[in-house]
């Protein structure tokens, strides 16, 4: 079986709206599987440069995936463990959330194999 690894990744400036808001960052944190394909998410890596813990959201098709908080100016390793498949067309975004009012960067690299 032939893989393929995909990455949403970058460094994406924010503001907060609150913890209990978490928003889209960028276009670019948004994925659609292929049709006829499964992919997985592996791991997740973030960092962030506020004095406020932040976290980012993976949404599955509008809903909540995985929970991601990253401390404040800290930074986070998450090899996914527990692994899903996710089927063709299903779409994934990572969305942000952080305290109203916090302001700074998220370094984010999210990986996923696609096969």
């Amino acid at each position: 079986m032939h893989s393929t690894p995909r990455f949403l990744q970058g460094v994406f400036s924010f503001e907060g709206q609150g913890l209990t808001k978490p928003a889209p960052l960028d276009p670019a944190l948004t994925y659609t599987v292929p049709p006829g394909t499964t992919t997985q998410p592996v791991y997740f890596r973030g960092g962030n440069s506020s004095d406020q813990l932040i976290y980012v959201l993976l949404i599955r098709d509008g809903a909540p995936m995985r929970y991601f908080p990253i401390g404040a100016r800290a930074d986070v390793h998450v090899p996914l463990r527990v692994v899903e498949d996710l089927l063709g067309d299903t779409r994934v975004e990572l969305h942000l959330a952080a305290p109203e009012g916090a302001e700074g960067n998220v370094i984010i690299d999210f990986g996923l194999i696609e096969f």
